[in-house]
């Protein structure tokens, strides 16, 4: 069994790497990822990525960051310390309004900040994981599965056909910047 993981088409311009992704999906060859050095509109949609639920996700670490508050402030003001200040009742919710949005907001920032981390694998102190260094330079990288894609010669003339300046074959899953 080879031990090549993935096959690595670059190229130098980024209509030459959308021409390789249309050639490549027409004869059923599955891209595994496309790495490139800014962003491209539209590739997510040629690629089939999924809409991100990291709104979902802000959304409820809100609604926490909110009842968190009004549950402390509440706890706080009329069952361990009910003083009455001014004829007020012991929980004046318009008083705790701006400190109830702040943590919110508070609770939002850092739920999202972990989520992406944990969705991304981005934790800090790891190891980038870059399939070919140039990715974040100056090349266009398309990565396929070697172990789901047989005809290697096949794919290498669909990228090659395509404008591909060098087509790779990586051993290893990942390169290291270290």
């Amino acid at each position: 069994m080879s031990n090549i993981k993935y096959i690595l088409g670059s190229f130098g311009d980024p209509d030459e790497m959308m021409h390789g992704i249309e050639k490549l999906q027409e004869n059923n060859i599955k891209i595994h990822d496309v790495y490139t050095p800014m962003p491209i509109h539209g590739i997510e949609a040629k690629l089939g990525v999924k809409r991100s639920r990291l709104d979902i996700a802000a959304f409820f670490f809100g609604i926490t960051g909110t009842i968190t508050m009004l549950t402390g402030v509440y706890l706080a003001t009329a069952v361990d310390w009910p003083i009455n200040i001014g004829g007020k009742t012991h929980f004046a919710l318009p008083d705790f309004i701006p400190i109830t949005f702040e943590l919110t907001i508070l609770f939002c920032a850092f739920g999202l900040v972990g989520s992406y981390y944990a969705s991304t694998h981005l934790f800090p102190g790891r190891a980038p994981r870059v399939m070919d260094l140039r990715a974040t330079n100056d090349r266009f990288i398309i990565a396929i599965d070697a172990k789901q894609n047989i005809e290697h010669t096949k794919i290498d003339e669909l990228l090659k056909g395509a404008g591909a300046l060098e087509v790779k074959y990586n051993e290893r899953k990942y390169v290291s910047y270290e």
